[in-house]
């Protein structure tokens, strides 16, 4: 596989080898040994899966004090993928990077703990898988405002279809100040 690093610590950019003829494709999705040679070393104890239409944004989430990796992966359809630092001591703090993921592509990101994420569907439906390192906690869980001024995330739909959780989420100046 070729690992990318995005110039944030820990934030990977994975492609995995892909064997692929008239039949279809193989690719290891995950290999313990293989991905703890390239620094992913978390166990992961929770696989999840959505499914969204077009337009949907889901984000940006996180947990509070128990913030968990993930390992992320388009098996239907087109995202654009979103990783926001939350690290309060790290020196890329506030600073995001983006990632297209598709089931063309096979590409995977893996999030490392103490990032915010989201994600927009830019296809007619896409199928979101991610395995992550820690359980989700419905009372642990914060959020940042998807179109924040002060994150500048160049998000790829203008009118996105959000939940009206994500609606009334706080600004990262809010939480962050």
């Amino acid at each position: 596989m070729n690992v990318i690093e995005t110039g944030i610590d820990g934030l990977l950019i994975i492609i995995p080898k892909v064997f692929e003829d008239s039949r279809g494709f193989f690719y290891e999705k995950y290999q313990l040994e293989r991905y703890k040679d390239i620094g992913i070393e978390s166990e992961f104890v929770q696989d999840n899966r959505s499914r969204s239409s077009c337009n949907v944004l889901r984000g940006l989430h996180f947990q509070k004090t128990k913030p968990q990796g993930k390992l992320i992966t388009v098996t239907q359809g087109v995202v654009f993928d979103v990783a926001v630092d939350l690290r309060v001591e790290s020196d890329t703090f506030g600073k995001h990077k983006s990632v297209i993921l598709s089931e063309s592509n096979h590409i995977q990101f893996y999030i490392p703990p103490g990032f915010a994420h989201g994600f927009c569907v830019l296809s007619e439906l896409a199928d979101f898988e991610y395995k992550c390192t820690d359980y989700y906690d419905p009372l642990d869980e914060g959020g940042i405002y998807w179109s924040d001024p002060t994150l500048n995330i160049d998000w790829p739909l203008l009118k996105p279809i959000i939940s009206d959780k994500d609606s009334i989420l706080p600004m990262f100046r809010d939480i962050f100040s």
